[in-house]
Formats: C-alpha cells, sequence, structure tokens
C-alpha cells in the first residue's frame, strides 16, 4: 500500500499508514460517493470517535456511502431506553453497540455463591435485552452488539476459568446467552469481540494509560482491525458479502505444478509440512463451499491435466465442488469474466486465489471490482488472508446458504438440457416447474429478508429492509406482501422472488420487486405478477403503481414494468420511472409454462 489518496484499502492493513491518513481518504472517499448514505448509530459504552471514523472508512472503500450518529460517552444505556429526539431524527437503518468489559459492572467475588453469580449473569443479560429491545422497538434497525473479551486481571489465577466466581467463567457465559439470544433473533448480530481481541493478542488489546487518559476500552492500535471487522457485517446486513471464490491450482491448491510432476509429485497430504498446509487449506475451502460459498477454477493448464490433481487419494476437494471450471490458456481476466456470466453473479461478488503475483497483478489491473488478495507464495498465509478480509461474512446461516452449491449444480443441467431443444416455451414446460406463492410468514421470514438484502440484478427499487421491517410489513393490514418458490425436476431453488406492496384506498404502491438470478428467464416474474393481481382484486384495489429506480446493476429490469403492461406515468432526469397497471376485473390467467401452487 503507498501513501496516496486514491488507495484502495486491502487486508491485510497497514495499519501505521491507515493511523496518519484515515481522516484524508475518508473525505476523498466520501467526495466520490452520491448514493443516499446508510444510517449507522454507534451507541458506546466507551468511547466511540475513533472506531467510528473506521467503520466509515471501510465502508466507503467498499462503495457504502454512511452516515454516522454516536451517542454521548457511555450513554448507550440511557440513548437506547430514554427519549432522544436526535436519535430518533436520525432513525438509524444499522445501530451497532461498542460495548466490552469495562461496561460488566456485576462482577463476581469470591464470596459469592452459585445463586448470587447466576442472578449476576441474569441481570447483566436482562439489561442488555432491555436496550436491544427499545432499539427494536423504536427503528426497527438490525443491531450488532459486541460480546465481551476476557478480563484484563485475573483474581483466582488458572481456575478463574473454573470457579464459579471467576471473572472468566462469567464472561464465557454472558457470551453464550449473548450468543443463544442472536440464535433467536435474526435482526441481531453477535459480533464477535471476544475472537478479535484474542487474535489480536490480549496484552496489546488492553491499554490501560488510553483507557484512563482517554476511555479507550482498548488500544488504539486495535480501532482499525474493530472498524474492519464490524465494517464487514455491515456489508453483510445490505447484502455484499462476496458468493465466490476462483481458484488457481498448481501451487495454490496444491504444491507443484500437475503438468511437470505428475500425479504422484504434487504436494497434498501428510507427507511432508508443505502437504500439510496444502490440506489445510483445501480443508478451509471445503468448509467455506459447505456453507454456501461457491467454488470455481481457472487455471492455465490442459483440463485433463487440471481435472486430474482432484483424483489424488489425499486431495480434499473433489471435482463436484466447483461451480465452474476454467483450464485453459487464455488470460485469467477473460476466464474469470466467463466465469462471472456463467453463474449469472457480478465481478464485485468474486474473490481470485492465486501465488503468481502477476496473474494478480492482471485481474485487479482489468477487473478492478474482483477481490484479489496480495497471498504471496507463502501457503501457510492463504487462510489468513481470506478468512480476516471479511468477505463472506454471514448475517445469519439458513438451509439455503448450505444448498446453494447444489442449486447452481443444478442450473449447469438446465442449460444443458436447454440446448436440447429449439424451442424455449418446450424447454420450459419439460422442466416441470411448480412454483408455490403465498404471503410472509414466519418460517420463510428469514429467508426474504436474506434475500432483499443481497439482490441487485433484478431488483426494481433495491430497497433494503431489516428483519424488523420484515416482520412488520408481514403483520401490517396496509401491506400485501409475497414470496415465491420455484422446484422442478432438478431441485428446489428455494425462495427466489418477493413483492411488497402499500395499500392506500384503492391503489397498491409496489415498493419492492425483486428475483433471484438463478431463475432469470423462467416466466417466473409473471407468476408472481399473477398472484399479485389476483390478491389485489380480493383486496378490491384498482390499479397497481410501480418504481423503477435505477441502480448500477439493476438496468436489465428498466423495461420490467412496460412488459407486464404497465403505463409509464412518469420519468425523471435520474432515470426513475412511475408505472401504472389499471386491474381488470375480467382478465383471464395467463398461460404459463409452469403450475403455480397455492396455500
Amino acid at each position: 500500500m503507498t501513501e496516496t489518496t486514491n488507495i484502495k484499502i486491502a487486508y491485510p492493513l497497514d495499519v501505521a499508514l491507515l493511523q496518519r491518513r484515515q481522516k484524508k481518504l475518508r473525505r476523498t472517499l466520501k467526495a466520490s460517493l452520491t448514493a443516499p448514505p446508510l444510517r449507522v448509530a454507534i451507541l458506546g459504552g466507551s468511547t466511540t470517535s475513533e472506531v467510528a471514523n473506521y467503520i466509515e472508512l471501510f465502508l466507503l472503500n467498499s462503495g457504502v456511502n454512511v452516515e454516522i450518529y454516536q451517542s454521548d460517552y457511555n450513554q448507550f444505556y440511557q440513548e437506547a431506553l430514554f427519549d432522544n429526539d436526535a436519535l430518533d431524527a436520525f432513525n438509524p437503518q444499522v445501530i451497532y453497540l461498542h460495548t466490552s468489559s469495562v461496561n460488566l459492572t456485576r462482577w463476581p467475588v469470591p464470596t459469592d455463591l452459585d445463586a448470587d453469580v447466576s442472578e449476576k449473569i441474569a441481570d447483566t443479560f436482562d439489561d442488555f435485552h432491555s436496550v436491544w429491545q427499545a432499539l427494536h422497538v423504536k427503528y426497527q434497525a438490525t443491531i450488532i452488539q459486541n460480546n465481551f473479551e476476557l478480563p484484563f486481571s485475573r483474581p483466582l489465577g488458572n481456575i478463574d476459568a473454573s470457579a464459579v466466581t471467576g471473572k472468566t467463567r462469567f464472561t464465557n457465559a454472558l457470551n453464550a446467552k449473548f450468543a443463544e439470544y442472536a440464535e433467536l433473533d435474526g435482526n441481531f448480530i453477535l459480533h464477535d469481540l471476544n475472537y478479535l481481541s484474542a487474535w489480536f493478542g490480549l496484552e496489546r488489546w488492553f491499554n490501560k494509560t488510553q483507557w484512563f487518559a482517554y476511555k479507550y476500552a482498548m488500544s488504539s492500535d486495535a480501532f482499525p482491525e474493530l472498524g474492519h471487522s464490524v465494517a464487514n457485517q455491515i456489508l453483510a446486513v445490505v447484502g455484499l458479502s462476496k458468493k465466490a471464490i476462483v481458484c488457481d491450482l498448481d501451487n495454490t491448491l496444491w504444491g507443484g505444478v500437475i503438468g511437470d510432476d505428475g500425479l504422484k509429485g504434487i504436494q497434498i497430504g501428510h507427507e511432508s509440512a508443505e502437504a500439510e498446509a496444502y490440506t489445510e487449506l483445501q480443508q478451509y475451502l471445503k468448509a467455506l463451499h459447505q456453507r454456501g460459498v461457491l467454488l470455481t477454477v481457472c487455471s492455465k493448464n490442459d483440463i485433463e491435466n487440471a481435472k486430474q490433481g482432484f483424483s489424488h487419494p489425499d486431495s480434499i476437494l473433489t471435482l463436484s465442488d466447483f461451480s465452474e471450471f476454467k483450464a485453459n490458456w487464455e488470460n485469467k481476466d477473460q476466464n474469470i469474466e466467463q466465469i462471472a456470466e456463467s453463474l449469472n453473479i457480478g465481478l464485485d461478488a468474486l474473490v481470485f486465489l492465486d501465488d503468481n503475483a502477476s496473474e494478480r497483478a492482471l485481474v485487479a489491473s482489468n477487473l478492478s471490482s474482483v477481490a484479489v488478495p496480495n497471498i504471496g507464495q507463502d501457503v501457510t498465509q492463504y487462510i489468513t488472508a481470506l478468512d480476516k478480509a471479511g468477505w463472506f461474512e454471514l448475517v445469519s446461516l439458513n438451509p439455503e446458504d448450505v444448498t446453494r452449491a447444489a442449486m447452481y449444480a443444478h442450473n449447469q443441467e438446465r442449460q444443458q438440457l436447454q440446448r436440447e431443444f429449439e424451442n424455449y416455451d418446450d424447454y420450459l414446460r419439460s422442466l416441470d416447474m411448480h412454483a408455490m406463492i403465498a404471503p410472509f410468514d414466519e418460517v420463510a421470514l428469514p429467508r426474504i429478508t436474506q434475500l432483499t438484502n443481497k439482490t441487485n440484478q433484478f431488483n426494481l427499487t433495491t430497497q433494503r429492509y431489516s428483519a424488523q421491517e420484515m416482520t412488520s410489513v408481514m403483520h401490517s393490514p396496509r401491506h400485501l406482501s409475497l414470496y415465491g418458490r420455484l422446484r422442478d425436476k432438478f431441485g428446489d431453488n428455494g425462495i427466489v422472488s418477493v413483492i411488497v406492496g402499500a395499500e392506500q384506498e384503492s391503489t397498491l404502491t409496489i415498493d419492492l420487486w425483486l428475483m433471484s438470478c438463478r431463475v432469470f428467464k423462467r416466466k417466473m416474474e409473471q407468476a408472481m405478477f399473477a398472484e399479485l393481481v389476483r390478491h389485489a382484486k380480493a383486496r378490491n384495489l384498482q390499479r397497481l403503481v410501480g418504481r423503477y429506480v435505477p441502480s448500477k446493476k439493476n438496468g436489465l429490469v428498466s423495461d420490467h414494468y412496460a412488459s407486464l403492461g404497465f403505463q409509464r406515468l412518469s420519468e425523471s432526469e435520474e432515470g426513475s420511472s412511475q408505472w401504472e397497471y389499471v386491474i381488470d376485473e375480467h382478465q383471464a390467467e395467463p398461460d404459463l409454462p409452469l403450475v403455480i401452487m397455492r396455500e
């Protein structure tokens, strides 16, 4: 990283440079962004100014315009529970609670009984729970809450971790209760301050001089790492986590060159230190794949040699783990563009893993939106480069994340089948598609919220909703909300489309209409429209009004409303448009190559 104002900040962080230049960097990055800002409130249990600066910096660096509200010093509890005109006016979309062990006031003492400690744990949890509940009710924002780092001192020595009155055991018990709550509340995300402090090093984490002088809860050197970690969670909230890794092969997924060394000569397994390092990397990639990250290959290689490497008896990864496999002698930037196109995801959803510096430079130069970690040639650092960069943060883990790779594999089978048909409608009918379209329900709500905050291409307004906001929509009598699932003979695509409309008198205004790229051109949008009209008729509505708000990625739906028979009402200079559809009470249902199932 060079000292300039137009750098693209990358991991590992140059902390010294960021500390010197972060103010100028923030100003420069913000000047280039024109989108409405994401409103982030930081409610602190200690001084928040520095961590706020770094959260802002990393969000701006990722292309997210942001406006930040900060509470007064150690006023997180009061600002959450009592009237606060300033915070009300700000109306945050994301709230980060910057608390830590300095905010624990009910530490156990050696004379406490078991019941006393249990009561202190319950009372402390209840205090925080009341903060979360108050913020939920008032703002319907996504809440990001720190858990607690291990204590600065251990009066009981090593048995502090096992004795009932130990501060370490007390901290671990509180963290467990916070984690249990996070599993139950889809609008609440736990930020693992405990892990971050351990990785940073507790001896470096605590700086008592800075605490007494400035009320910094952790060392100022930790603020860039903390800001980076929280910013990555916020990026996940707004759907900007990465989706796929593009992997080189030789000296990246195994040691050696398969074309020269042969299958027996590559380094993978447990026969040497080098082989074990590559095995650990493959295990890490396999774990990412199992939680929904797509794996692809882009290698300068003969394709048969490239595939042979995965037949090694010690290979953790198999050919079936890869959604795309490009092994040829073309430039890698061109292959990566084809991979993105085939998967129907944006280049900004990709991470490129390659040991060759010149290949990394080529891709970084020609495909600037692809993330290219500077991994060097030390395989022991590859996992760190991927893991600590925070590209694959999750808001929650649901079953559809786990099956994502299988869904893309089924899409490949669909594409193969399509090539066998001359008539596209015949191909669609051969898929034996069944669409289940229904109003929002509690079971589907987490996936609905996740899809809403991730979908960018088929998204008419790109409006984002928190889980709490979606819950309010689901229960609101003035909102019409629908979601659609699509399955066919190859498998279940899961929840793929969402519509939210607000009713006023005889009109339904469509605030949100989106669809997953997995089912583009499958007539699912027509099926959703047919159900939208049916539900609108049941409410005695006479017209639908739709809005199209252009973004960098949703150009493909600019004529969506026109294709459905809407009439344009207006269009702004920026390209936003408003459309009207007059409901015909006697209009017949469309002839579609799928079966619409209803509850």
